[in-house]
């Protein structure tokens, strides 16, 4: 008797293929249900409805198709049990070699816009992960194929094998069947806490899972191994990037990516451009172009800027490209490239390039593992508004100073704590960043701005505890300061200020960046 395969999919990639060359070369008979079964009649391949073998019909609009004896009995029966096997000639149920499931797309609904909790309700599949999961489990007796990647591998895997899968290619696809559902009741399960009634901050259970992109050459040194995975099946942020060209990324690049994708998406009024070294920018601007920020950007520090990591809030133009093959980079992130532009930056082949849309995309929470369990938190995505910060000294900013005040503040939000960042005309003059205390970040933000700090504006991710910062800042010619403010000792840096002359505003927010 011919073997039996069981395909039953939502994603109807490959497909047609597959049941084609199952039927032609390996001689199986297939049953199938619903959308499936008429994909296959169109394509000319024989196929029996589920309904037909089972003797059940559809009910419930579609909701009960496969949930039958004649089904599972099927998957389920081992074929090195007699009363396995007597309990199929009894219930005329024929053994199943091969199941091809994919699951109705629960992800790919929910992130559609204005998706309501009816329709994700409705793309929560049932049959297929119970037949995905008793397949898994009865591995030892057929195959399971839940991703139309593995249907070539599986072909393959029968011409080289005499028309059978090996215990190892089974026991293969059964672990990425078990990741795969365990993915999708996870998938459901953040969804509908999202949805509940007694929604908190962050849920009550959280669960991390993605599946491999990319694996590293290595992590953060050379003996730490590192993979890139993709959360969610359907692709976001980094995963929607082109490369257009350069060597391979690595583990650091992608961290230095994210801290610049973070950065410049704070800025998207006007053209921005961000270097940034080891996660730390040494150069922010804002320009009338996106030549100009650049060139801006990179003239605050072009010694930390060779190797740096560039990223820019408008596409990439000529003069932008010319000025961004005169030094060494190692990546370069924009949301799009003008043709004449690549042309340029080819000159440059080893520097990677990568296009990203939409650098809006990023993460709701971020996450840390400690031995032992997750820290997680929201992402500090705050929108800051000016109109809710407090001028606590008697100058009070004036207009312009108040938009250098939100520029500086803005770049500060992405320095290592303890972070001073030092700007003028929208641009970075001055950054200190990761040091064990502040009175060393000011010096080190002030010496790198040297006698441009004159008139120059300088924002402190934290508050002063002390005056000495205050006074440090107004030698070197700082006419005004934004800080969170909340020390028990802030009357001292306001009375300082006063009696300097300088400006200072209270955010009352905080942004340490450990």
């Amino acid at each position: 008797m011919a073997r039996l395969a069981l395909l039953s999919t939502s994603n109807k990639t490959g497909l047609i293929d597959l049941a084609r060359s199952l039927v032609e070369e390996f001689e199986f008979d297939i049953i199938s249900s619903g959308g499936t079964a008429t994909a296959l009649k169109e394509a000319g391949i024989p196929v029996t409805k589920v309904a037909e073998y089972t003797g059940s019909p559809e009910i419930l609009g579609g909701r009960v198709k496969t949930l039958h004896p004649r089904i599972h009995g099927g998957i389920l029966a081992r074929r090195d049990v007699p009363e396995d096997l007597a309990d199929l000639t009894a219930n005329q149920i024929r053994a199943i070699d091969l199941v091809v499931v994919n699951l109705y797309p629960f992800e790919e609904t929910i992130s559609k816009p204005g998706v309501t909790l009816a329709d994700a309700i409705e793309q929560i599949d049932i049959g297929g992960p119970a037949m995905l999961r008793a397949s898994a489990k009865n591995h030892a007796h057929l195959t399971v194929l839940c991703d139309p990647e593995q249907y070539n591998t599986y072909l393959k895997e029968l011409r080289e094998n005499g028309g059978e899968a090996s215990l190892e290619f089974r026991q293969r696809c059964a672990l990425e069947t078990f990741k795969h559902t365990a993915n999708y009741d996870r998938a459901i399960a953040t969804y509908l806490s999202s949805q509940s009634a007694e929604k908190s901050a962050l849920p009550d259970q959280f669960n991390l899972s993605g599946k491999e992109l990319q694996t590293l050459r290595y992590g953060e040194n050379p003996h730490q191994a590192a993979t890139w995975y993709q959360s969610g099946s359907t692709p976001t942020g980094w995963t929607t990037s082109t490369i257009l060209q350069g060597k391979e990324l690595s583990y650091n690049n992608l961290v230095d990516l994210e801290a610049a994708r973070r950065l410049i998406v704070e800025f998207p009024d006007t053209p921005a451009a961000a270097i940034l070294k080891h996660t730390n920018p040494c150069g922010t601007a804002l320009g009338t172009t996106i030549s100009e920020a650049y060139q801006k950007a990179f003239d605050t520090d072009s010694v930390s800027a060779f190797g740096g990591i560039v990223a820019l809030n408008r596409p990439i133009d000529a003069p932008t490209a010319t000025a961004l093959t005169q030094t060494f980079l190692e990546c370069i992130v924009a949301p799009g490239c003008e043709p004449e532009a690549e042309e340029i930056i080819k000159k440059k082949a080893k520097v990677r390039v990568l296009i990203l849309p939409d650098l809006t995309q990023g993460p709701p929470q971020t996450v840390k593992i400690i031995a032992g369990g997750l820290l997680v938190q929201e992402s500090d995505n705050i929108v800051e508004e000016t109109s809710k910060w407090r001028a606590v000294t008697e100058k009070q900013p004036t207009a312009g100073e108040w938009e250098e005040l939100l520029f500086a503040w803005k770049v500060a939000k992405h320095v290592k704590s303890n972070a001073i960042v030092v700007t003028r005309d929208r641009t970075t003059i001055g950054v200190g960043a990761g040091q064990m205390n502040r009175v060393g970040s000011v010096k080190l933000a002030l010496e790198q701005a040297g006698d441009k700090s004159k008139g120059a504006i300088l924002a402190s991710d934290g508050f002063f505890p002390f005056d000495d910062s205050v006074k440090t800042a107004a030698e070197a010619g700082i006419i005004a300061i934004v800080q969170p403010g909340g020390s028990m000792r802030d009357r001292d840096s306001i009375e300082a200020a006063n009696q300097l002359g300088i400006t200072m505003v209270f955010t009352d927010i905080r942004h340490f960046l450990h």
